[in-house]
């Protein structure tokens, strides 16, 4: 289940709010410009499906923001708890950083966690099945696929070679709870 939790960044113990409601959740990230919304297959989505199937099951969504926000190419990206570089591709994006371009995912099935730092607070929100984030270029964030990780996602890009981590140097990550 999708969940936000907001903290001041200077006290990760002081929660100023805690919803699971989506419509909130939705609300508090649009203040800060991130867009987060609920999305349903046009089919049911099996674990064996290919990249391909997956995408086509969510086809009208995704067409819907190549055509209003520009972006060219999309992928699926899975994680699982038996992958041998798990702990790597967790590692890599746990410290804080940005993007020049903005970080859409779209999560098909299991979930992970995205921690945004803006306006003195810290964003924490669970995105699980059916929840598509949009992280804007140059928003200071963390990312934790937690030590079992289990997702799918859907990722679309406006240039692939733009999605580049461009760390801050600040260890905030290190002082908020981890996921899992």
């Amino acid at each position: 289940m999708s969940a936000l939790t907001v903290y001041r960044d200077d006290n990760p113990q002081e929660i100023l709010l805690a919803t699971e409601q989506g419509d909130e959740i939705a609300a508090a990230l649009a203040e800060i410009g991130v867009r987060f919304e609920r999305w349903q297959a046009d089919r049911d989505i099996e674990p064996q499906m290919s990249p391909d199937q997956i995408m086509a099951a969510y086809g009208s969504e995704i067409e819907r923001l190549k055509q209003t926000e520009g972006y060219v190419t999309v992928d699926v990206i899975s994680m699982v708890p038996e992958h041998p570089q798990k702990d790597e591709f967790r590692q890599k994006f746990l410290s804080e950083h940005t993007h020049s371009e903005d970080e859409v995912r779209f999560f098909v099935d299991g979930e992970g966690m995205f921690y945004l730092h803006k306006a003195g607070k810290v964003f924490r929100v669970l995105c699980s099945r059916n929840d598509l984030i949009s992280v804007p270029a140059n928003t200071t964030h963390w990312f934790d696929m937690g030590p079992a990780p289990r997702f799918t996602a859907i990722r679309l890009f406006n240039n692939p070679e733009g999605w580049v981590a461009n760390f801050t140097g600040n260890d905030i990550a290190d002082r908020f709870p981890k996921f899992g």
